[in-house]
Parts: C-alpha cells; structure tokens; sequence
C-alpha cells in the first residue's frame, strides 16, 4: 500500500466489509486516538485559518444539538417541522447580521442553508443563470477578479457558464474596477467581489461594484465566505471596514459561511438574496414523475438535520455580544502579528488587510520563513504570483502566549531565511496550506496528492 495511506502503521486497513462487526468500545477507543493526535496539530494556535472556534466544550455542546437530530431527513419536514424552524431562523439572523433590513419595506429577502462556501456559491451562480435564461441570455457570462475564490471557476464549469477573470491592483490586491467594467457585455449575468479574499485578507470596492452593477444592469455577488461572520462585528467596533453586504444598493446575493466565523460544524453556509424571487431560480420541480411530485430548494436531497440544529444551537447560544467579543479578540490579536511582521524590515504585508493578512518579501523567497515556522509547529497558508504566506487569525490564536510564539519564531525565522537566501525553499503553495515540495516541482507534487485523493475514493490500490 502506498505510504501516503493514514494510520497503516497503528490500524489494521478496511479492504473490504469486515465479515463480523467490531466492538463499539474497541472502535470508539480507535477514533478517540485519532482525534487526540490531530487535535494536537492545532490546539497550540500555530495553524492560520481551518479550526475558527477551538473551544472543546462549544463543539461538545454543538455535538450534543446534532445528535439530537442527526438521524432526521430533512426533506420530511411534516415529521420535522424543527428543521424549517432552525432553516428559517439561521437565515433570518444571518440576513439581519448582512443588513438586510436596510433595504426598506418592499424588500423580500430569502436564503437557503448549504453544505458549504463552494456550495454557497454554486447555488449563486445558478440562480444567476436562470434569472438571465428567463430574460433571453444565451450565452452566459460571469465576471471575477482574480483574487475571488476557484469555487467560481468551478461554478461556472459546471454550470456551463464563461468565466471571465479580471486582473486586481498589484498594489491593494483589489479588484481593478476598469478592467472589470471592461469585460461587462450583453450577455453578463453577474459578477463577484470579495470581503475578503481568501488570499490577501482584502476587501474590494463593493460601494463601487454595486453602483455598477446597478447601471450595467448585472447581479453583485458578494463572496463574503471568509469575512461574513465577523467582519460585520469588526464595523461595530470601529475598524474601518466598509460596508460590503445589503447596506450597499447594488448587492443581490451574499455567501457567509456558518462553519468559519459563524463557528458552526464543517458542512454549513448560508446563501442570502437581496430577493427572493432571485432565490427562487436555485429551486428543482419535477411533477409528473411516477414516484410523485418531486422538489428540492437546491441541489442537494436529504440533508441531515443534525447540522442545522447544530448551527442554529451555535448562533443562539453566541447571540451578537458573543461574536463581538471574540471579533474583538481577533481583530487584537491580527493587529499584533501584522505589528510583528512590519517590524522586520525584510518582510512586506501585501495591501491593506483585515483579521486574515499575507505577507512576503522582496530580500529572499518568503517560503524560506515558511520552512523555519514548520519546524517551530507553525502550518501557514501560501500564496503564489508573488510567493506569499498567510495567516487568517482564527479564536485559537487569541489564547496567551500565541502571539509572543508569533513574535519569536518569525524573528528566527527571518534570520533563517537571510541565511538561505541563495538556496531554494522546500515549500510549495497548494489552497489550505503551505505544503512541502520544491518550487519548481509544484505540479507534479499536486498531481501526487490528486492521485493520492482519487485512490482513495476509487477504493484501496493493492497492498505493495
């Protein structure tokens, strides 16, 4: 078996259904082996981004909420009418975290609850396209800058629709609103700005984007996947965010998504509309099946109402003090560590970022610091077009003596790096993390880790 293979070494391999069941405590003690040796990778706060809440008991109580409703199917609502309630209200407190209530009386805003931010956005993507089917487009278009996120690609490859990419402004790593104007046709059913971009941590000119999209005659989507959670408690408390969400006429759909800030389970997000009758496109009828009229509000089918319980549990039992506290203690803790990276005169942080920063140098290649912060515990981010790392400060990095490591570290980090200078670095940008493999070995390292992925779903390859 290849040796990528998790746990061979600890576990014996599932080649097929064992012939006898295993006892429940034997494979409870297994799983509990597993967590308590990935929790770890974490719990030091040394990782950007992926784990948002870190709190044991938060996610103990959320567990407690999904098994509760677990096993329930969320498409019989006549024996669940708690999934309609907890649908219903994530939405309407997410709706009203976005403003929508500032968009006066005559409006009619609506959103669904899917499996995530790239779910989010398909469903978008979608709805766009059939409110421009109904209005004659034949050939449809979609406008992003290049920092928006390749769940837009994807969208758009799936859906059938050209993805038209626009370059952002080197210097803020925001969307150029000239060149996005400029690829705007008759056949455009929308475009995207972030808030932020994954990337950068950046905000794009949403206040300018909207009031083009409203003269253009286009849909605004607004990608606020990452930033949708808090950046409305980071506003409150006086950071000069912009506003980006239903405040800004222009704006047709948001993607915030409930499993980052929101600091629900993995597999949960929200997909807002300005109105509902844009939701509506996202909706499937088929009435003269044999097996009896048939609707989904989405793509997906049965859903589990174990996470929409979970999450609705997550945001009540938070309520709005509780996600300002923690913006609060973020937004601190992001000021800190940008603090610790302009202090060393080697190191660059690119644009003008929010909780989630990126930063480079033009002395070596960033991915030099990279290596040293690996070997300190450190899991970062990377970035590539220039070489960048980043780190999206999450409430793990909020505990006591996080940021002091930060401080610590980076200075000897730095130093590394200087040292190395003439050498090159052992990492290599892959999304969701810095992985090892040299720079100009990249591909064929992702195409390994691809393969590696597709084995796996494919079934076990035979033992070596």
């Amino acid at each position: 078996m290849s040796n990528d293979y998790p746990y061979t070494e600890q576990y014996p391999v599932n080649r097929g259904l064992p012939e006898e069941g295993r006892p429940r405590a034997e494979i409870a003690a297994e799983l509990a082996s597993m967590a308590e040796a990935e929790d770890a990778v974490w719990e030091s706060g040394r990782c950007s981004g992926t784990m948002y809440c870190g709190d044991h008991e938060h996610y103990a109580f959320m567990a407690d909420a999904y098994a509760r409703f677990g096993h329930v199917n969320v498409l019989q609502r006549d024996m669940c009418p708690s999934a309609t309630r907890f649908e219903g209200e994530i939405i309407a407190m997410t709706l009203d975290m976005l403003g929508a209530g500032s968009m006066g009386p005559d409006a009619d805003p609506a959103g669904m609850v899917t499996s995530g931010g790239s779910a989010s956005i398909l469903h978008a993507v979608l709805a766009y396209r059939e409110q421009a089917a109904a209005k004659g487009v034949g050939r449809p278009n979609f406008i992003k800058p290049e920092t928006a996120h390749p769940a837009f690609d994807k969208a758009c490859h799936l859906l059938g629709i050209e993805l038209r990419r626009a370059p952002v402004d080197p210097e803020t790593t925001k969307a150029d609103l000239d060149a996005v104007e400029s690829l705007i046709d008759d056949q455009t059913i929308a475009m995207v700005g972030s808030a932020c971009n994954y990337g950068y941590g950046t905000i794009d000119p949403i206040g300018e984007m909207g009031a083009m999209a409203l003269q253009r005659g286009i849909g605004l989507h607004v990608d606020a996947c990452l930033g949708g959670f808090i950046l409305p408690w980071g506003r409150e408390l006086g950071y000069p965010i912009e506003a980006f969400d239903f405040r800004v006429p222009g704006v047709s759909s948001i993607s915030a998504d409930t499993h980052k800030y929101g600091y629900g389970f993995k597999g949960t997000s929200v997909i807002a509309f300005a109105d509902r009758a844009l939701r509506n496109g996202q909706y499937f009828y088929l009435t003269d099946w044999s097996g009896g009229k048939y609707f989904s509000p989405g793509i997906d089918g049965s859903r589990s109402g174990g996470l929409l319980a979970a999450t609705w549990a997550a945001m009540v039992s938070l309520g709005r003090q509780g996600y300002i506290e923690y913006a609060r203690r973020i937004f601190s803790t992001a000021d800190a560590m940008k603090a610790a990276v302009a202090s060393h005169d080697e190191l660059r942080i690119i644009g003008d970022p929010t909780f989630c920063f990126s930063f480079t140098s033009d002395v070596f290649d960033i991915y030099h610091v990279n290596d040293e912060m690996r070997q300190k515990g450190w899991r970062f981010n990377g970035q590539q077009y220039p070489n960048a790392i980043h780190m999206a400060v999450t409430r793990p990095q909020t505990e006591p003596g996080v940021v002091d490591a930060f401080r610590e570290d980076l200075s000897d980090a730095v130093a590394f790096a200087v040292a190395h200078k003439d050498e090159d670095p052992f990492s290599a940008a892959i999304y969701g993390g810095v992985a090892g493999g040299l720079t100009d070995e990249a591909d064929e390292f992702i195409r390994g880790i691809m393969e590696s992925m597709m084995d796996a779903q494919q079934g076990l390859p035979p033992l070596d």
